[in-house]
């Protein structure tokens, strides 16, 4: 279903807009005259001329799908790596975070809903920069690689593809922060050129939850993307955000963490969110830390080896510890490594245990910060 809005005209000079560009992923529906199918994202949307896709960023302009905010930024910032968070990839890392406005998804809790909900709240803004632009302050900070996050990535696929290509040609890695929602073929085509992701279950992947808090009908397509990412070789960790007394259910851990065992293999990092009151979900307490270290036993005894406990800083389980001895070999406060204790090869240096990590330690203690 695409959304209800109708042209709102001037389509003409919005197509003279440089972040205006011609989308991919989409074809004409048969039988259906100006008529798009969008296929990005799992939702496929079908767009009436002059209406836009569910992710408020995509319209359909005499029979042709549009992206409305190629190269339009709402935040660029210097990051560590372990915000977003990825733990066993390039450890110690920073990288140059980007986003637009816009989302495929409608999460009632969102933390970053001025930005992802914007198509809602106060239409589209942004800072125009060029996959160039990008790149060269990448460069200029001395970045070790891009992030594309904040909101969902997906719905600004245009420009993280063309900034993502040019990026391997300078050096630099490409990451995303991700709902899991793209479609397989998209995920084929960028292929190539990411190499690591975080994707971002909320709930437990319940059904239910995603309908009533998110307004997806079926999560089940995040696992079609899920073996997408992983035929494509890209580096993978799982987060859940733990919604207390909604989202919070034994058995939907249980479930998610056997398939990640199953599917992505047992050493895949797992990492357990803690839910904080935001955007319309205000009226439910932050998840209590007992509930998180619950659900995070459920997870190592499905076998999963290295289970992390997010967004409560100074916890135990933001450590890495060896899965076959228990010596931590990585301990962390917050986004930040305070101990490394591994060896040149990332062994465990008690009992030589091979610790699951690409790429190599890159902590340097340089500052993070707002850019635009």
């Amino acid at each position: 279903m695409a959304r209800s809005e109708g042209a709102s005209g001037g389509d003409e000079e919005l197509l003279s807009k440089p972040y205006v560009r011609l989308a991919r992923f989409w074809e004409p529906v048969p039988g259906k005259p100006g008529y798009v199918r969008c296929n990005l994202c799992h939702r496929r949307c079908i767009i009436a001329p002059g209406r836009y896709g569910v992710c408020g960023v995509r319209k359909n302009i005499n029979g042709k799908l549009y992206v409305l905010v190629y190269g339009l930024l709402t935040a660029m910032n210097l990051d560590p790596i372990e915000k977003k968070p990825l733990m066993h990839f390039y450890p110690g890392s920073e990288v140059l975070s980007i986003s637009t406005v816009g989302c495929n998804f409608f999460c009632l809790f969102c933390q970053n809903w001025e930005i992802s909900q914007s198509r809602l709240e106060k239409g589209l803004y942004g800072t125009y920069k060029t996959p160039e632009e990008v790149v060269e302050t990448a460069l200029k900070y001395k970045a070790d690689g891009i992030t594309y996050t904040y909101n969902e990535p997906t719905i600004f696929y245009e420009f993280m593809y063309d900034t993502a290509r040019l990026a391997k040609k300078y050096g630099l890695f490409n990451t995303m922060v991700t709902n899991g929602y793209m479609t397989p073929e998209a995920v084929k085509e960028l292929g190539p050129y990411m190499d690591a992701a975080t994707v971002d279950f909320k709930g437990g992947g319940n059904k239910e939850f995603y309908r009533r808090y998110i307004g997806v009908p079926d999560p089940e397509p995040i696992f079609e993307t899920l073996l997408a990412m992983r035929d494509a070789g890209w580096w993978l960790e799982i987060t859940n955000l733990v919604v207390p007394q909604v989202g919070d259910k034994e058995d939907d851990i249980r479930r998610l963490a056997r398939w990640i065992v199953e599917n992505l293999g047992d050493e895949t990092p797992f990492h357990l969110l803690r839910f904080h009151p935001d955007y319309k979900m205000r009226n439910l307490p932050p998840t209590p830390v007992s509930t998180l270290e619950k659900l995070a036993r459920i997870a190592r005894e499905e076998g999963l080896k290295y289970v992390y406990i997010g967004n409560v800083w100074g916890h135990p389980l933001e450590n890495t510890y060896c899965p076959r001895c228990g010596y931590p070999v990585i301990e962390r406060q917050g986004f930040f490594i305070t101990a490394w204790r591994l060896t040149k090869d990332n062994r465990c240096p008690r009992c030589g245990y091979k610790i699951n990590i690409r790429g190599e330690y890159r902590g340097r203690g340089r500052r993070w910060g707002l850019l635009i």
